[in-house]
């Protein structure tokens, strides 16, 4: 999976989940700031992004991610680091 199909999949959850406009997801886009996730919808966001990584996700890894781009950025790391997390 790359980091375009990786992207796409976080425009659709949030888009699907959350109901937010997919206009308004841009890489840019700030998870709290512009699109009013909060705290519990972005563990919501994580949980549902799990099945892109095939393993357990450590918390830490999303810890620092402000925007979008910064979600698509933890994921593939994850997606393309062998060792299990």
């Amino acid at each position: 999976m790359n980091q375009d199909d990786i992207l796409q999949t976080i425009v659709n959850t949030l888009h699907d989940t959350f109901e937010i406009e997919r206009d308004r997801i841009q890489p840019q886009s700030r998870l709290y700031e512009d699109l009013d996730i909060d705290s519990i919808d972005a563990v919501d966001l994580i949980v549902r992004l799990k099945p892109l990584v095939g393993k357990r996700l450590n918390p830490e890894a999303f810890k620092s991610v402000r925007t979008v781009q910064d979600v698509a950025d933890a994921l593939a790391r994850l997606v393309n680091d062998p060792a299990p997390i």
